[in-house]
């Protein structure tokens, strides 16, 4: 019996860890910072552990329920791209059935989270889960599928701070904005790998409908506006000028991030996707933290 238990323990586990890396978990980096700055700034300081903790858990979960249903519903195109081929549904690692089942357990979690927060974040959290899920289908309907995954990013600084106060403020909107045209920028930059194939599957992205030279040119365009909203966010929340220093830090790095990705040199797409876009996420938040709590 002992052995069935730990074999049973041991098999949940496995299937964890790859659900883990189906999802890309590390990747909530880019969605977290910005749901404890919604959180933190309506607190005005520190929100309790209760909070910090359930904020967290709904954070993780509906972000791993997105990526899950997008990496089901693009089971058959990961198959065809060789970037993708290594991923879990595709190689069968993870069954199909076992996907939808972490999927469905991941939502439920979510609601349950948000059921512990407080109402106004139960009523939203069917139709955030709806948003999320939907993106999935993004790019075969429109090239503004980049600017759609940003909203479904952006509803972590909205989440954030309606868990602590449930009602909307203007710097909430004014981050959700700015964290909209942040993501859009670097998921535009990082469609310039996939433009050949996207043509070739009849896939909407901004690279494959207008090209790599006006698609770098269009992710600048939303990085400027990511900055300008970040900057309008801080103000409007009586932020101080810890933050306005860490924001024209930021705003550098999103200036060299555009430097390092040109029309015929594609080899830092990754660098500027994950780490310099990771870095900021992690350093603006830490910025309004330090702004709020004052200098150490």
């Amino acid at each position: 019996m002992l052995q069935t238990l730990s074999f049973s323990w041991s098999g949940l586990w496995r299937e964890l860890s790859l659900f883990a890396r189906l999802v890309k978990i590390e990747h909530s980096v880019f969605a977290l910072p910005f749901a404890y700055i919604g959180l933190f700034m309506a607190a005005g300081g520190w929100p309790g552990w209760g909070l910090f903790l359930v904020l967290t858990v709904a954070m993780v979960a509906v972000r791993s329920f997105a990526m899950a249903v997008n990496r089901l519903v693009d089971e058959r195109i990961d198959a065809q791209n060789p970037r993708t081929q290594d991923r879990p549904l595709v190689t069968g690692r993870m069954s199909r059935p076992k996907a939808w089942g972490m999927t469905l357990a991941a939502a439920v979690v979510f609601v349950l989270a948000c059921a512990g927060l407080n109402t106004t974040c139960l009523y939203l959290s069917v139709p955030a889960l709806a948003w999320s899920g939907l993106y999935s289908y993004s790019k075969r309907l429109t090239w503004l599928s980049h600017f759609w995954l940003g909203s479904v990013l952006g509803l972590a600084p909205l989440g954030g701070w309606l868990a602590h106060s449930p009602v909307l403020s203007i710097p909430a909107v004014l981050f959700f904005l700015g964290v909209t045209f942040w993501v859009a920028g670097f998921d535009i930059l990082y469609a310039c790998q996939d433009v050949d194939f996207d043509r070739t599957m009849g896939l909407h992205s901004i690279p494959a409908r207008f090209g790599i030279g006006h698609a770098l040119s269009l992710s600048t365009f939303s990085h400027v506006n990511a900055s300008l909203f970040f900057l309008l966010a801080g103000w409007t929340g009586g932020l101080g000028w810890i933050y306005a220093l860490v924001w024209l830090a930021v705003s550098i790095v999103l200036l060299w991030e555009h430097t390092l990705v040109q029309t015929d040199d594609l080899g830092y797409v990754n660098l500027a996707f994950f780490t310099l876009n990771g870095i900021i996420a992690v350093v603006l938040c830490a910025g309004v933290l330090a702004d709020i709590f004052g200098p150490l």
